[in-house]
C-alpha cells in the first residue's frame, strides 16, 4: 500500500507525463472495448431464445432460378408431417398493412406467422394469449396480437383493448393478445403479428415467399436434418398440385435443395467477418498505444536511472526494482482502462443512435459484465506490455552502470537509444498497415460511387408505398384506375416534376423472381428473372434509360395491350441485341397469352451497386390472364416522385398525403423515404467499415507521428552538447537539420518497409469488403507510404529547426 501511495505522489508529480499517457491508452483500449461489446452482443452470445442452437432457418436454394435461402408452405406442411429432425416447423415473413378506423389511416409494419412460431422461441404473452392452430386454419375468424409499444403509444395501454377489434386492410380483426415489452424476434419492428393462414388443398408447388423455422429434435444436427430434408423435397413434389401454367417436370429442373444455417447464422448474415477484421485493426491500435506509451515510460524512467542505480547500490533487488516500475505501468493502464470504459459507453450510444443498417441486434449492444472484465483485462495486458521494456532495461545489473554513465556529460548511449527507435518503427509498421486498409476502403467507396445505378439523380426522388386493399377495390380495373388517379393529384402538386409507380423500387427489401417464357424455346430450363410491374411515364421519372423500343401508356393498360419490356442485359442474352429483342414474344406461365416485347430499358442496380444488375422483365399494372386469374392489377405500389423538394421537409409529404386521401380517404402512405435513403444504405457495409477503418488509420497515423515527433525531440535534447561541438567546429545550420531530418527518416523508411511487407499479406483478409480494386493495389500502397513519408520528415523537421537554434556556448557550459 505504501508502495502504490508512492506511485500515486509521483504520477501526481508529473501531471503533463499522467495525463498524455492516459489519454493514449484511453483511446486505444476504449476502442477495444467498444468493438468486443459489439462482438460479443452480435455474434458471440446466443440469441434470446430458449436452446436457441437448437432453432434452424429453413432456407433453401433454388438453383434453377436463383433463389437463395427462403421456404414454401408445400415445403412446411411436408417437414411437419414426416421430417424425423424437428420438434416443431413455422413459417413467417415481414409485411405491412392498413390500419383504419383511427384518428388517420396508418400503415404498419407486421409479422406474419405460422402458430408453431411463438412457442418455438419461448414467447409468453403479456396479456390474452398466443396464436392457436385454430387461428392458423384456413377460413378462421382473423386475429391479431400487438406489440407492447404499439399497444401503448396507440392505445394508452389499454388491457380491455383484448377482445376487441382493429381494421387492418379493411377488415375486422380481433385482438388476442399484446407482446411482451422485451418481445425481438429477427430484428423484425412489427407492430402487430398477424396469423398466416394456409388452405392445404390450395396449397401449390413454388411460393418461395416466406422464412421458415424449425426446433431441432435433441442429439439432430444440422446436417443430419438437411440430409432428412432432402430426402423429404422429392416427397413433396409428388404431393402438391404445380402452379398453374407449370409442371412438375419443369419445378423438378429447379433443382431445390435445403440450405439450413442455425437461426443466428441467418440473421448475421456476411457481418462477422466485417466485425472481426475491425477487431484486429482495433487490437493494432492498442499495440501503436502501447509502444507510444514505452516510449514516454523510456523517456522518464532514463531519467529516473541514477535514483535507480542508487537503490539498486543501496541493496535493493532487481524485482523490487522491476516490481515498482511495472506497478506504476498498471496503475496507468487501469486509469487508461478506466477512461476508456467512458469513451467505450459513449461510442456505443453513439452507434446505437446512428443506427448502421446493417448491423443486427443493435438494441441488445451494451457495456455488460462480459466487456467491463474485457476493458479490465486489456487494460492489465497493455500496462505489463509498455511496463516490461523500461522494467527490463533499467531493473537489472545494467542500472548500476548508470552511477558511472550518467554524470555531466554522459551521452545517450546507441543501446539506450536503441529500444525506442525500436518502438517507433513498430508504430509506423502498424500505421501503415491500418492506413493501406483505410485507402482500399477508400478506394472501394469511390468505385461504388463510380457505378452507373441505372437512375439519375436520387436525392430527387422520394418514395412511399400504398397499399390498395380489396375492401376499398376489388375491380382490377377499378384498382388501376384509382392508382391512376393518384398519380394524377400528386402531379398537380407544386413543384412535382413528373410521378411514376411501380411494385418495388430498387435497392429496397426483395424482389418476386420467377422463369419467364420464350417463345420457341419453351423446354428451356431457364433461370428465374426479376419481375418488375411499372406505370407508364416511371422510366421517365427515374431517368431509366430506354436503350431501344417505346414504354408502356395507359392505353395499353386499359386495351389490355399484350406488351412487356425487358432489362438490356436479357435482351442480350437472350437475343444477342436490345434493337433484335423487339417484337419478340415472352410469357409468365404455359396457360398465360403470349405478349410482345415493346422496350429494352437500361440495366437497374436493383440489389446495390456492389452486385450486379438483374436481368428483369417489366410488366404492365393491369395484365391479362397473368396466371390463372382473367385480369391481374397491383395492389401494392411503391410511388416515386420527382421534385427538388424530396426529403427536405414534411411539408412535401403533407401535400401528397393530401392528394392521396382526396381519391380516398383509407389509404394511409407508409416508408416515405428518397431513393437515396435507399441508395446510401446499400452502401451500409461499405459505409460502416469505411468509417470505422477511417477512424483506426486515423488514431494510428496521429500516434505513430507522435511516436516518431517524440524520439527525435528526445534524441535533439539529449544530443545537445554534440550539437554544440559541431556548430563550434563550423557546422551548418542546415547540416545539423538534415543529422536529425535524416534519422527520422531512416526510422520511417524501416517502418514502412517492414509495414508494406505485413499488409501484402494481411490485406488478402479484406478481399470480401473490395470492390473495382485488389488487396494488393500498387496506387493505394505508394499513396498511403508517401504520406506518411512525408509526415515523418515534417514531424522530424520540427525538432531538427529546434536543434540549429542551439547556442555552443551555452551547450558546452551546460556540461
Amino acid at each position: 500500500m505504501t508502495t502504490l501511495k508512492h506511485i500515486l505522489r509521483r504520477l501526481g508529480s508529473f501531471p503533463a507525463f499522467t495525463a498524455i499517457t492516459i489519454a493514449t491508452l484511453a483511446i486505444g483500449i476504449g476502442a477495444n472495448s467498444a468493438i468486443f461489446a459489439v462482438i460479443e452482443n452480435v455474434l458471440l452470445k446466443p440469441l434470446p431464445f430458449p436452446d436457441s442452437a437448437q432453432l434452424v432457418d429453413l432456407g433453401h436454394d433454388v438453383a434453377g432460378i436463383g433463389l437463395h435461402g427462403r421456404s414454401a408452405p408445400f415445403l412446411y406442411f411436408t417437414y411437419a408431417d414426416q421430417s424425423r429432425s424437428f420438434q416443431s416447423v413455422g413459417l413467417w415473413r415481414e409485411n405491412s398493412n392498413n390500419l383504419t378506423g383511427l384518428a388517420e389511416p396508418e400503415h404498419v409494419r407486421s409479422l406474419e406467422l405460422t402458430s408453431e412460431v411463438l412457442p418455438m422461441v419461448g414467447v409468453q404473452p403479456l396479456l390474452g394469449r398466443l396464436f392457436s392452430a385454430a387461428d392458423s386454419a384456413h377460413g378462421a375468424p382473423l386475429t391479431a396480437m400487438l406489440a407492447y409499444g404499439f399497444w401503448r403509444d396507440k392505445f394508452g395501454a389499454d388491457a380491455s383493448m383484448i377482445g376487441r377489434n382493429i381494421i387492418i386492410d379493411g377488415r375486422p380483426r380481433q385482438v388476442i393478445g399484446v407482446l411482451p415489452r422485451n418481445f425481438w424476434f429477427m430484428d423484425s419492428k412489427a407492430a402487430v403479428l398477424l396469423p398466416l393462414q394456409f388452405d392445404r388443398n390450395k396449397t401449390f408447388l413454388g411460393q418461395f415467399q416466406y422464412s421458415g423455422i424449425a426446433r431441432l429434435k435433441p442429439g439432430v444436427l444440422l446436417a443430419q436434418a438437411g440430409a432428412d430434408c432432402a430426402r423429404l423435397i422429392p416427397v413433396a413434389l409428388r404431393s402438391f398440385p404445380p402452379f398453374p401454367g407449370l409442371s412438375v417436370a419443369s419445378i423438378e429442373r429447379w433443382r431445390i435443395t435445403p440450405a439450413f444455417t442455425s437461426l443466428k447464422a441467418s440473421l448475421l448474415g456476411d457481418i462477422d467477418g466485417v466485425l472481426w477484421l475491425l477487431m484486429g485493426t482495433i487490437g493494432l491500435v492498442l499495440l501503436i498505444a502501447c509502444a507510444n506509451v514505452a516510449n514516454l515510460m523510456l523517456v522518464r524512467t532514463q531519467g529516473r536511472q541514477q535514483e535507480l542505480a542508487i537503490r539498486s547500490a543501496l541493496g535493493a533487488g532487481w524485482w523490487q526494482i522491476a516490481r515498482e516500475l511495472l506497478l506504476e505501468s498498471l496503475v496507468l493502464g487501469v486509469a487508461g482502462g478506466a477512461v476508456g470504459a467512458g469513451l467505450a459507453l459513449a461510442a456505443l450510444r453513439l452507434l446505437q443512435v446512428l443506427h448502421p443498417a446493417n448491423l443486427p441486434r443493435l438494441e441488445q449492444i451494451s457495456m455488460d459484465a462480459g466487456s467491463v472484465l474485457f476493458t479490465f483485462a486489456i487494460s492489465v495486458f497493455a500496462g505489463l506490455l509498455f511496463g516490461l521494456i523500461p522494467a527490463i532495461r533499467y531493473a537489472g545489473g545494467g542500472v548500476a552502470a548508470a552511477l558511472r554513465t550518467a554524470g555531466r556529460g554522459a551521452s545517450e548511449s546507441r543501446q539506450r537509444h536503441r529500444a525506442r527507435n525500436t518502438l517507433v518503427v513498430v508504430q509506423v509498421a502498424l500505421a501503415l498497415v491500418l492506413l493501406i486498409s483505410s485507402g482500399l476502403m477508400i478506394r472501394t467507396f469511390q468505385a461504388l460511387r463510380r457505378v452507373n445505378p441505372g437512375f439519375v439523380r436520387p436525392e430527387e426522388l422520394q418514395t412511399f408505398d400504398i397499399s390498395i386493399p380489396h375492401s376499398v377495390s376489388a375491380a382490377p380495373v377499378a384498382v388501376t384506375r384509382m392508382e391512376q388517379s393518384i398519380v394524377d393529384k400528386i402531379a398537380a402538386v407544386p413543384g412535382v416534376s413528373s410521378v411514376g409507380l411501380t411494385n418495388e423500387v430498387p435497392m429496397g427489401p426483395g424482389h418476386w423472381y420467377d422463369p419467364v417464357q420464350i417463345e420457341g424455346r419453351e423446354a428451356d430450363n431457364l433461370p428465374g428473372r426479376v419481375y418488375k410491374f411499372v406505370s407508364p411515364g416511371l422510366l421517365a421519372t427515374m431517368g431509366n434509360s430506354l436503350v431501344a423500343g417505346r414504354d408502356f401508356t395507359w392505353e395499353d393498360l386499359y386495351d389490355q395491350h399484350r406488351v412487356a419490356m425487358l432489362s438490356e442485359n436479357l435482351a442480350r442474352e437472350l437475343w444477342g441485341t436490345p434493337q433484335s429483342a423487339l417484337g419478340k414474344h415472352v410469357r409468365h406461365v404455359s396457360i398465360s397469352p403470349w405478349v410482345e416485347v415493346i422496350g429494352v430499358v437500361g440495366d437497374e442496380r436493383a440489389d446495390g451497386v456492389d452486385k450486379p444488375a438483374p436481368e428483369a422483365v417489366y410488366w404492365p399494372l393491369l395484365m391479362d390472364h397473368f396466371g390463372p386469374e382473367p385480369l391481374y392489377a397491383t395492389h401494392d405500389v411503391s410511388y416515386v416522385v420527382r421534385t427538388p423538394g424530396a426529403g427536405g421537409s414534411s411539408a412535401l409529404m403533407q401535400e401528397v398525403s393530401q392528394a392521396v386521401w382526396s381519391v380516398s380517404k383509407e389509404l394511409p402512405l407508409a416508408n416515405p423515404q428518397t431513393l437515396e435513403d435507399l441508395y446510401n444504405k446499400s452502401l451500409a457495409r461499405t459505409s460502416f467499415a469505411l468509417v470505422m477503418l477511417g477512424i483506426a488509420g486515423a488514431m494510428a497515423f496521429a500516434l505513430g507521428v507522435a511516436g516518431l515527433y517524440g524520439v527525435i525531440s528526445y534524441s535533439v535534447a539529449q544530443r545537445t552538447r554534440e550539437i554544440g561541438i559541431r556548430v563550434a567546429l563550423g557546422a551548418q545550420n542546415s547540416e545539423v537539420r538534415r543529422m536529425f531530418v535524416r534519422e527520422g527518416a531512416l526510422l520511417a523508411a524501416l517502418g514502412i518497409t517492414f509495414g508494406s511487407i505485413a499488409a501484402l499479406g494481411l490485406m488478402r483478409l479484406m478481399a470480401s469488403l473490395l470492390f473495382g480494386v485488389k488487396p494488393i493495389d500498387p496506387l493505394t500502397y505508394a499513396g498511403v507510404a508517401a504520406a506518411l513519408a512525408a509526415a515523418a520528415v515534417i514531424a522530424s523537421y520540427i525538432p531538427a529547426m529546434r536543434a540549429t537554434k542551439v547556442d555552443p556556448v551555452d551547450a558546452l557550459r551546460a556540461e
